[in-house]
């Protein structure tokens, strides 16, 4: 008696759906992820006694100073502390409006020098409506 050797089934492994899992697994775990803007400066704002001012229009310019002196214009980080790139970042902002409102807000730390520079860029720009932002004391 002649016996037939049995057919041996090649085992493949099917990865597509592993593949697919994969890619669902990515995907939620992308959708699910919260994301912080980190590129903001932290500021903390110098206390001042007096009336609140009315809110800034949409259109205005705010330039914020860190405690270490960085810039930020509407809230941009610039690349340096240079007064070129401020005054560079403005004029791109501005498109040549100096009639924009003007809202300077520095740390209460913030070196004296760094204010004064954004003042100083911004009066050579022809900006008149600068203001400095600031924030009630706290109550005791």
């Amino acid at each position: 008696m002649k016996f037939r050797r049995p057919v041996e089934d090649n085992l493949e492994l099917n990865l597509t759906p592993l593949i697919d899992c994969l890619l669902f697994l990515i995907v939620f775990f992308l959708l699910s992820t919260t994301f912080t803007k980190s590129s903001k400066l932290q500021i903390a704002l110098p206390e001042a006694t007096g009336e609140a001012a009315a809110a800034m229009p949409a259109n205005s310019l705010e330039i914020s100073v860190s405690a270490t002196g960085e810039y930020a214009v509407n809230g941009q980080v610039l690349a340096s502390k240079q007064a070129t790139s401020l005054r560079s970042a403005i004029e791109k902002i501005s498109e040549g409006n100096h009639e924009l409102p003007f809202m300077i807000s520095a740390d209460g730390t913030a070196p004296h020098q760094a204010v004064v520079t954004v003042m100083d860029v911004a009066g050579q720009m022809g900006f008149l409506n600068l203001s400095i932002s600031t924030r009630q004391p706290e109550q005791k």
